[in-house]
């Protein structure tokens, strides 16, 4: 039979803060918008709509979760560009892939438990 719930391993701390962070929808948009390539965060605030401070907050919040990384060009130390960093989502992704996995295992698990039942009731 599969795993059950509490043998199941932990999150990754790291994990925990991917979680965290795209559980905002404006944060969500952001990763969005990156995943085409990196951006200034004064075009990410017009893009969503959102008002420089509110913006500045949410990029904190992704920067510190690990998921964007901020450089600034040459040209001008007051710009900030943002740009996606990969690591995080591959994590996030190998945890969903496990879960699917364990879930199918507990699925099948139960599909086979209702058939000998089924089965069994027939033939008494």
């Amino acid at each position: 039979m599969g795993v059950s719930p509490s043998a199941a391993r932990p999150l990754p701390h790291d994990l925990d803060g991917t979680l965290a962070a795209l559980a905002d929808p404006h944060r969500r948009r952001v990763v969005d918008l990156l995943s085409r390539g990196p951006r200034a965060a004064g075009e990410l605030a017009r893009e969503l709509d959102l008002t420089p401070p509110a913006m500045s907050r949410h990029l904190k919040t992704l920067r510190h979760s690990g998921l964007v990384e901020e450089s600034h060009p040459t040209f001008d130390a007051r710009v900030r560009i943002y740009a996606l960093r990969p690591e995080p989502m591959v994590h996030l992704l190998r945890w969903l892939e496990e879960a699917e996995r364990l879930w199918s295992e507990q699925l099948a698990a139960f599909k086979a438990h209702l058939e000998r039942d089924t089965t069994s009731e027939g033939e008494g």
